[in-house]
């Protein structure tokens, strides 16, 4: 059941990611920053809500810096 919430999430996470194209491309990396983190501390923490919350927000932090020194 765990892993078939895993997918959904995902797959509702890709889906959300299409409606991304009047975002700017700042907007975009901190979106899939947000999700990757996410994924990311549901998997290494085990599915705590504490973990998935606390990787998509340091996850969006990470995205939104990307690039930012460029010019």
């Amino acid at each position: 059941m765990n892993v078939i919430f895993k997918l959904a999430t995902l797959f509702m996470l890709v889906i959300s990611l299409t409606a991304c194209s009047g975002m700017s491309t700042r907007d975009k990396n901190t979106a899939a920053g947000a999700g990757i983190g996410g994924v990311a501390g549901a998997v290494l923490t085990g599915g705590s809500a504490l973990g998935t919350v606390g990787g998509a927000a340091v996850g969006g932090v990470i995205g939104n810096q990307v690039g930012s020194g460029k010019k």
